[in-house]
């Protein structure tokens, strides 16, 4: 399957990788490593974490307080949110796939 980030999910990434690496540096990249393993095991399993929806599922982070929100579809995984777990969940379950 193919992995998608939104516009805005590309943003709130990037922004959250800023954060990290301000507050200690070389935080940031753990922050991403951490992204990337959970997009590989996103892509593996799609169907395998908690859906918030009928659209839209949450893997989250194991070391940062962080998740993902993704919608699947035949051939595409689309990440619509980074999100920090201390947001309302339920802002992205009408966005449309």
């Amino acid at each position: 399957m193919k992995i998608n980030f939104a516009a805005a999910a590309e943003h709130e990434l990037t922004d959250a990788i800023d954060y990290y690496n301000d507050q200690l540096e070389g935080l940031g990249f753990v922050f991403a490593a951490e992204v990337k393993k959970s997009l590989s095991l996103i892509e593996k399993h799609p169907h395998a974490w908690p859906a918030m929806s009928e659209q839209w599922r949450r893997h989250r982070l194991p070391k940062f307080p962080y998740g993902l929100v993704y919608g699947v579809n035949e051939e595409t995984i689309t990440i619509v949110a980074v999100m920090h777990l201390a947001q309302d969940p339920t802002k992205w379950t009408d966005m449309p796939l």
